[in-house]
């Protein structure tokens, strides 16, 4: 089955699954919602549209370089308040928490293969700009990978492809960490969408973690 892979790589990156309220917060890796909603953009395509073919791709993530964890402090003025009515003499502190220097190799896994070379030609020339998780953060390197279409099993395909950035000096002898989309077992992550993104509902996945070497 083909896999597509993606490079996401910059200076700073936010995946965030459970913020609620003021607090922004984000996984130590990439998102399904996100990466989908990543790939939606390069396609053009609105926030109302259907996304169930792209949630229907399994995915994973290789982590060539730990993001480390930050927090934003942030303030704003003019909140709605529990009534429902702006309040613009009301200010809130609003934590955001993102990854800095971080860099991944996530692959996706599914469908046919014409589609993933639709998905593969689109984010070589997105239509909209590309982000790492929100508007704000660009991307440090491009997502799209010119051998970045592999006829292999996605597990294949992450543990196969060389790395995409040099580990950190102090990590350069450890192994990385592998993430797979599973069926039945696992960690739960609330980031499978299931409905348009407009709509903001998402459901559970399972993911499962590895530790692997992969030569640089």
């Amino acid at each position: 089955m083909p896999t597509l892979l993606l490079r996401l790589s910059g200076p700073m990156q936010s995946w965030g699954t459970t913020s609620r309220f003021d607090e922004r917060d984000s996984q130590l890796e990439p998102s399904k919602s996100g990466v989908l909603g990543l790939i939606c953009a390069a396609l053009g395509r609105d926030r109302a549209e259907p996304v169930e073919d792209l949630a229907r791709l399994k995915m994973g993530v290789r982590v060539d370089r730990e993001g480390l964890l930050m927090r934003d402090y942030q303030t704003a003025t003019g909140v709605m308040s529990a009534a429902g009515k702006v309040d613009m003499t009301r200010t809130v502190i609003s934590p955001r928490y993102y990854l800095s220097d971080a860099a991944f190799l996530v692959g996706l896994e599914g469908g046919d293969r014409g589609f993933l070379e639709q998905i593969h030609g689109v984010l070589h020339t997105p239509v909209w700009p590309l982000a790492l998780g929100r508007k704000s953060f660009p991307l440090g390197e491009p997502v799209w990978l010119k051998d970045g279409l592999r006829d292999e099993t996605l597990r294949a395909a992450l543990v196969a492809y060389p790395r995409i950035v040099a580990a950190r000096k102090v990590h350069r002898d450890s192994p990385i960490r592998l993430i797979l989309e599973h069926e039945t077992v696992g960690a739960v992550r609330l980031d499978q969408p299931v409905a348009p993104f407009a709509q903001r509902r998402f459901g559970p996945r399972y993911v499962a973690s590895e530790s692997i070497h992969v030569p640089f």
